[in-house]
């Protein structure tokens, strides 16, 4: 999404080689198939922990993705662990989650995307989660490195506006997100805000 900024700006009609371009790159599911992360760790747990605590855990799970409006892997666990406090299995799920292969997981070409936008502009994670696995997962698949350590991580990004265009000011902005609320919600408060 192409976005200018407030009026007091000159407007220009296109995009220039000195315009300053911001490229918002979500994670989970636009460059790293967060599903299949998903279905590694609910065949990890049912391995580990069987069938009726996995999908316990991923009841806790959405329960807390309700509550908090992000996916919290490791706060589930956390849950989880104050009904199964003896359960020995917890420290190697804590491992498997925080030491999983996240580059694995990239889609083909991700990396090639942020470097073609890194010729155009700044490319910026900007993603919503908790704020140890959220960073280590943009670490670990290699993305983290990619954009040059240009990272947003956000309860609720699409709230986050005026922080983002604080942190990375811009001519025009580029959001790349796989969720269309974030896009419709963006494109209203930049385009008609």
């Amino acid at each position: 999404m192409d976005r200018q900024l407030r009026p007091e700006r000159p407007r220009t009609s296109r995009w220039t080689k000195t315009s300053r371009i911001v490229f918002l790159l979500d994670v989970d599911n636009t460059f790293l198939d967060n599903d299949r992360v998903a279905a590694d760790l609910r065949q990890y747990l049912e391995r580990e922990i069987g069938r009726v605590c996995q999908r316990r855990y991923w009841t806790i799970f959405e329960q807390l993705r309700a509550e908090l409006g992000y996916a919290d892997y490791l706060g589930a666990l956390q849950r989880y662990r104050v009904e199964h406090a003896h359960d020995y299995h917890l420290f190697a799920i804590s491992s498997f989650l925080v030491n999983y292969p996240f580059a694995n997981r990239l889609y083909p070409n991700s990396l090639d995307v942020v470097e073609r936008c890194r010729k155009w502009g700044t490319p910026v994670i900007l993603s919503d989660g908790d704020v140890v696995f959220q960073p280590r997962k943009i670490e670990r698949s290699g993305l983290f490195e990619a954009v040059i350590g240009n990272m947003l991580i956000y309860i609720h990004k699409e709230h986050e506006l005026d922080e983002i265009e604080r942190r990375y000011p811009a001519d025009h902005y580029v959001l790349v997100d796989d969720k269309l609320r974030i896009l419709t919600t963006v494109k209203q408060a930049w385009v008609h805000g």
